[in-house]
Order: C-alpha cells, then structure tokens, then sequence
C-alpha cells in the first residue's frame, strides 16, 4: 500500500495566465524513440506497461508475459452474490483498492489519448490498451447497478498482517460497497473519469465497448452527484490507507471534465463551469497532483478546452481554470514567489518521505500535456518580476525529472526495476519477494512468509519488470531494503502516468530515426486502418508519398521564422486506388497549421471538401514556426 498521498501544498493567490504568441518549437526532421542522456525511453516505456501484468487479479489470459504470477482471487465477490474476479492490486500488497485502481485507469488511459501515436510507433499501443481493459472490465463488473459500486475487495489490515502470494491467499476477501445509504463521490467520480477517459480510447477500435463505458461513466458521475459523501466514511477500513483527505469536490469537477471530452455534451461542460467556485475548482491553486487531490489534473484539462475553442461562453470561467494551471506549471518550475515545489539537491521535486515519486510521474505527465496543447503559448508566473515560462521549458523539466527517475541522479540508480545497470532488487512487494508458485507449488503461509521470505537477505526471486518503486528521499539518499516500503514499494499509480510522458519522449527525444507507426494491432490506433512504416528504408511501402519546403522566413523580435509547405500526394498510376480516410501525424508542432483539421482520434486529417485523394492528385498544407521543419507522416488510410 504505497499510498503516501493527500496532504497536498496549497496556495490561494491569483495568477495571471497570459497566453503570449510566440512559435516555440524544438523540432527535428527526424525523432526518435531512444533519449538523449544516454536513456532508452522506448525500452523504459514498454517496461512501465509490463509491470501492470505483475499487479494483475483474476484469472491471467493466454497473453500474460509476466510469467511468475498465476491465478488469485477467484472467489472474490462471491460472498456478497456479485463477480468481483478481476482488477489490480494496488501496490505491493494484495487488496484491491478501489480509489486508487480508478485513477490508475484514468492516467493510463490519458496516457493514451495523448500519446497514442507514439505508443503504436514503439508497438505499445496493443498492450496499453489490454493494460486499460483489464481495468474497465473490472469496473463495470464493480457496477452491478446505477447506484452500486463495489469500492474495496480485502482490508489493509489483516493484509499487513500476512506476507503472501496472491496465489495463496488466506486474508479477507470482504467486499465493500458504495450506495445511497453509504455514499462515495470521490470514489464514485474518480470511476466515473476512469470510464469516460477509458471510452475515448475503445472509441474507434470497439465503439460498443466505448458505449458501455460511457453509460457506466454517466450513472457514476449522476450517483456521485445525487448521493453526496466521503468514500472513507463509508468505507472505514480505507481510511489508514486511501484516506480522501482532498474531499470529493476535486473528483466530480474531474468526472464532469472527462464526460464532456468523451461525449461532447456540453451539460457536463456546464457543470465543471457552474461549479468551478463552490467545488473548489478554480479556487485553489495546488502544486500536488495524485489518487487524492485531482485539481491540477482538472485545470489543465479546463485549459486544454479553453485553448482549443471548446469552452463556448464558459471561456472567461475556464480563463480562471487557466490562471490555476499555470500556478502548478510555475511551482513545479520553481518560478512561483510564494509556493514552490521542493527539490532534492539532485533536481527531483519533492513533496514527502513516502513514495514521493509519485508525484514527479504525475507531475511530469502533465507539465508534458499542457506544453504540448499550449499551441506555442507559454504560461505567466508571479515569482520574478512576471517571469514567463514557455512550452519548450515545461517539457525540458519533465525530461529532467524522467531522466532523474531513470538514473540521472547523484546515485546513478534507476529507480523502474528491471531498467539500467542499477535498480532496486528488493522492491517491498508480496509476490515478487516469494518464489514463484510456478516454480514452488508448495503453500506459503502468512507467518512462513514472514519467517522465510521477507527478512531474507539478497534480491528478490521474481523480477517486478518495470515498476517504478518510491524513490530516495529529500538528500538523494535511498536505501535498497525489502522493509523500507516508504522507499522500495512500487505502485500502479506511479506508473500510469509515467507510460505517457515515456511515449512522448521516445518519440521526440533523441539521435534514432522513429520506428515504425503501428502494426496491425487487436487494438490499433483506427478500425480498418492500413498502417504504414515510416523511414527511410520504407519509403515505398505506400502510395502515399509526403514532401515538405521552406516557402519563406522572416524575422521578428529577433527570431527567424519559417513558413513550410507540405504536399501529400497519392503516386498510384493513373487508374489506380483512391486513397480515403487519410490520417496524418505531425510531431514536435506547437505552432498554427492551415489547410488540415484535427482529427477526433490521433492525428490530423484532410479538410472536409478534400475527404479523398484520388490516384495522381495531391493536397497541401502549411505551418508556422522557428524551428527546423517539424517531423510528418503518415499515421493510417483506405485505398479503394
């Protein structure tokens, strides 16, 4: 239970947020999935999705990779007459907590929503989205009726009196349940965001499935709304572990925020305006982003909105929302006068001595969102005399604190298991500490666990690939032990985050020319999509050929700006295939584009009057900004 969570740093100054035009953009012709700093941000991205399959409940299926683990929790539910099988165990231990599992599912699916593209350019998309349906699909069993959710399977407490395998289980497998009689509208609402966030992802690919977890999303958010209360009221047992100590106000702004960007209905966009003051939402300025406090999440998605067009005649609302974003940008930066965020002498935010890493992924996750949707804005701070902060300097410093993670630190060690020469070998986690069952069918009792497994000496039996422990505390200073769970416990939240700014890295960092942009994927980035091989050793894979110039440069304030045209033309032979439905991905662009529209999933797509290119005919379209050409491809399309 690497919880560590809640207490959140809090300030209630106005900050101005000043959207500046300037083109700022750090941009390669060619990107790569490898980093700079000498890290393999691919190698790390897939490893940060591999280690959901170590936390999985429930019967495994044919395609689990993490082979050490084995079936557990197959009665869970049965005592309350419901099907619980099924889930992920939070942390180390073997409870599957409901606050923390949603907003797990929440971040992995942002992470898609994101950074898709870059996924399927590293062949981590397909197992992205398997790692987010394992969470839905839990869920919705969760959700038996509109206003039922089973919050909690097991209890802290008699699982920190047992070390076992999930296997063996023998602790309680009690379940706890949210109703009108017993409300939980974080609990609740944080769902209802995993579900709608998560519907977005299965939008193309499996529209039933995303119509499924719409409706969930929107009963959820109504329960939550209707039946007011504190999970951890009604669930006393969660209390010690995933205490809601931010309230629920944060969580209903977020679900409403997540309905309206997966359904478009502006009743949810009214909700996050109309409340935005009684539930806190452009109130508090908060520098602290996590399973509890959901605030900054919900002020970069309201400024997200707002940027884009989308905030209708709530945009001087969501402006408030806005000022809030770039309070928590500034904090982290270390740019705010009165509220900073804390830092290791190694340059690692810092906020407290159990699992603080955290909130450097979470942080770093959306610092990289709101750099990549500031469209060559930058953010305005009070600290230094107004100093402003662009979006290139918002994803440098979320580099930096990858980089940390990784083993840029005074230590060298990286802190993802199985990443690097160094890593920690002791994580505090039951499963990984135990020989596997596989290897040693023989019952592992509570106390013989205790006795055998976790005092021993040396590393752990089972690899935990990929997990992302809690990290050194404010001197840089960690100790690798199996009982200093403050440091060496890993959790599910840590990771999902982190799998989103990793996409973004390994596609825009780095000397490697990109990988290939998906391959034919059971969950691919679009349903009857031809994926195309991108570089130099592909070119003629596809009809579709894509050449992009400089048209003409000017100066301006002292910088030098571009104007590039780009023509994507269908090269079939005269009489060939028309090509429909073409996708096209632009990567390291901050700056306008004219002559495309962007597309409701990925990428961008030709204009409404041009739905098709015929064979021998071209379109065209052009960018601004002071940068070196941006990187463009073709992401997937039809020929007919």
């Amino acid at each position: 239970m690497a919880r560590g969570g809640g207490a959140a740093s809090v300030s209630m100054a106005h900050h101005l947020g000043i959207a500046l035009v300037v083109l700022v953009v750090a941009a390669m012709a060619q990107v790569a999935r490898g980093g700079g700093g000498g890290h393999d941000y691919g190698m790390a991205l897939s490893k940060s999705i591999l280690y959901f399959e170590a936390q999985r409940s429930g019967v495994l299926p044919g395609s689990q990779r993490i082979a050490w683990r084995a079936n557990s929790g197959l009665a869970d539910g049965k005592a309350n007459g419901v099907d619980l099988v099924g889930g992920y165990y939070d942390a180390g231990d073997n409870v599957k907590f409901g606050l923390p599992m949603a907003f797990t599912v929440t971040m992995m699916a942002w992470s898609v929503i994101e950074y898709g593209e870059e996924m399927a350019a590293a062949g981590e998309l397909g197992h992205a989205v398997e790692a987010i349906k394992w969470g839905t699909d839990y869920f919705a069993k969760a959700h038996p009726e509109p206003n039922v959710l089973y919050a909690e399977v097991g209890d802290g407490d008699s699982d920190h009196n047992c070390w076992q395998r999930p296997e063996d289980m023998t602790t309680s497998r009690q379940a706890y349940r949210l109703d009108p009689q017993n409300p939980g509208s974080d609990l609740a609402g944080e769902t209802a965001a995993a579900m709608a966030a998560a519907s977005l992802v299965f939008r193309s690919s499996n529209p039933g499935y995303a119509d499924q977890l719409l409706q969930h999303s929107k009963q959820l958010f109504d329960f939550a709304d209707k039946y007011r209360g504190r999970y951890d009221n009604s669930i006393t047992v969660a209390r010690n572990y995933y205490g809601s100590f931010s309230g629920y106000g944060d969580e209903l702004l977020w679900a409403s925020a997540w309905l309206y960007q997966a359904s478009d209905d502006h009743r949810y966009l009214d909700y996050l305006a109309n409340n935005a003051d009684a539930l806190g939402g452009t109130g508090w300025s908060i520098n602290q982003f996590g399973w509890d406090v959901k605030y900054p999440g919900v002020q970069i998605l309201a400024a997200k909105f707002l940027l884009q067009g989308k905030a209708g005649e709530h945009a001087g609302v969501l402006q408030g929302y806005r000022r809030k974003a770039d309070f928590f940008a500034c904090s982290c930066l270390g740019k705010d006068a009165a509220d900073n965020v804390g830092r290791t002498p190694g340059g690692m935010l810092y906020h407290q001595r159990w699992n603080n890493i955290q909130f450097v992924t979470s942080a770093s996750f959306l610092l990289a969102v709101y750099s990549d949707h500031l469209a060559g804005g930058a953010v305005r701070c009070s600290g230094g005399g107004g100093a402003v902060a662009g979006a290139a300097e918002l994803l440098a410093f979320a580099k930096s604190q990858v980089d940390y993670i990784l083993g840029s630190n005074p230590r060298g060690t990286s802190y993802m298991v199985g990443y690097g020469a160094v890593y920690p070998r002791q994580a505090h986690h039951r499963g990984s500490s135990i020989a596997s069952i596989r290897a040693s069918p023989s019952f592992v009792s509570c106390r013989e666990g205790y006795a055998s497994w976790y005092g021993r000496r040396g590393g752990n039996p089972n690899l935990l690939d990929g997990a992302v422990v809690g990290g050194p505390d404010e001197h840089d200073d960690f100790a690798d032990e199996r009982n200093n769970y403050e440091q060496t416990e890993a959790a599910t939240y840590n990771n999902a985050p982190l799998m989103g700014i990793l996409a973004r890295l390994a596609a825009g960092h780095g000397a490697r020319a990109r990988g290939r942009l998906g391959q034919s994927l059971q969950h691919g980035i679009a349903a009857n999509h031809t994926s195309l091989p991108h570089g130099a050793n592909h070119q003629h894979a596809s009809p579709v050929e894509i050449e992009q110039k400089a048209t003409a440069s000017w100066e301006k304030d002292g910088r030098t700006y571009h104007r590039y045209a780009v023509t994507v033309s269908n090269r079939s032979p005269a009489g060939g295939k028309t090509v429909e439905e073409l996708h096209i991905g632009i990567g390291k662009l901050y700056g306008p584009v004219w002559g495309l529209e962007k597309a409701a999933r990925y990428g961008y797509v030709l204009p409404s009057w041009t739905p098709s290119l015929p064979a021998g005919e071209s379109a065209a379209f052009v960018y601004v900004h002071a940068a070196p050409p941006a990187d463009v491809w073709v992401t997937g399309y039809k020929l007919v």
